[in-house]
């Protein structure tokens, strides 16, 4: 018998506020600790500091150390779920990986072997980039990790569907490609990935026509605000099901007024009332991992869209708690 695994794990809690004003010590995601491994953790949060794949405005690179600063203001229980994630999952912040940031295909082998290393560990990956080619090397490492063979489902909340096949050229590997590149690699099967948010001008009439063909469901801006978050939330826990399933959250999917501080911003996006209230509908789902994506603080407006950053990763880490 193996007496080690009925061990229980410990538990971390944040730094209480009451005790230790917010603007003082070490940052670290929620105030949590700062480990070196992920050995006996549930969830590791961890930064990317990767804007490689950028092809507009650059800056996330500098996305985790912002998350972390504006993640202060997390305290310890949802206040709509009741669900105190540190209570049920042993959480810490595993610091960044170490991305070089010259060449992007070293890049990208370092980010899978970094979260091959979390999930090695038994600990599911929680993270914060870095532009949203980061997802890629995560879906690799994650696709790897599974006790079963098949591809992982998706719930990518974001303004882009991200399926384009190239840039400048013949580039296959930008922020707008990776899921184009995870569906051909076998890693996500397109008919459970559901796109959320999606809006903006396109470079051409036919530009989503391929990620249609290959069973993508697109659920754009405008059927959002018809139909509201409970409904839609309803359709994508039906093609999810009960299968291993990856959330990747972009945080262009909301509105620029609200988080100015991103790449490739699209006015008319989500409220951060409505983002709030479709992450918590993926409770119950079959979560191997997620990320919050595209924090670019450069641009951002007094912290607001690092604060929404920090508080979607709260919002996903809850969702994870509430299904243990």
């Amino acid at each position: 018998m193996d007496y080690e695994a009925l061990m229980p794990k410990q538990l971390h809690e944040p730094v209480d506020a009451a005790l230790v004003p917010r603007f003082a010590g070490h940052a670290t995601f929620m105030r949590l600790p700062a480990l070196t491994s992920a050995e006996g953790l549930d969830v590791a949060l961890i930064g990317i500091p990767w804007d490689g794949g950028t092809t507009n405005r650059p800056g996330a690179r500098h996305g985790p150390r912002e998350v972390r600063n504006q993640s202060s203001l997390m305290r310890k229980v949802h206040h709509v779920t009741g669900v105190a994630p540190y209570e049920r999952l042993a959480v810490a912040d595993l610091g960044d990986l170490v991305v070089q940031p010259i060449d992007l295909m070293a890049a990208l082998e370092q980010i899978e072997a970094g979260i091959a290393g979390v999930c090695a560990a038994g600990a599911l990956p929680l993270s914060v980039g870095g532009d949203h080619l980061t997802t890629l090397p995560i879906l690799r490492a994650i696709h790897k990790a599974q006790p079963e063979p098949g591809p992982l489902g998706l719930v990518q909340f974001d303004a882009h569907s991200d399926t384009n096949d190239s840039y400048f050229g013949d580039n296959p590997y930008t922020h707008g490609t990776p899921f184009r590149r995870a569906i051909e690699e076998g890693v996500l099967d397109p008919r459970r990935v559901v796109q959320i948010g999606i809006r903006g001008s396109v470079y051409s009439a036919d530009e989503h026509q391929w990620a249609k063909d290959q069973g993508i469901r697109i659920i754009y801006i405008e059927e959002c605000d018809r139909r509201g978050p409970g409904d839609v939330m309803a359709e994508v826990r039906d093609l999810m099901g009960d299968a291993p399933t990856y959330v990747t959250f972009d945080i262009d999917s909301i509105d620029p007024s609200m988080a100015p501080g991103t790449g490739t911003p699209e006015i008319g996006g989500l409220t951060t009332r409505e983002a709030q209230a479709m992450v918590r509908g993926l409770a119950g789902l079959n979560i191997v991992g997620a990320d919050v994506v595209e924090v670019s603080p450069p641009f951002d407006q007094g912290g607001i869209t690092a604060l929404t950053g920090a508080t979607m990763l709260f919002e996903l880490l809850c969702v994870l708690a509430s299904n243990r």
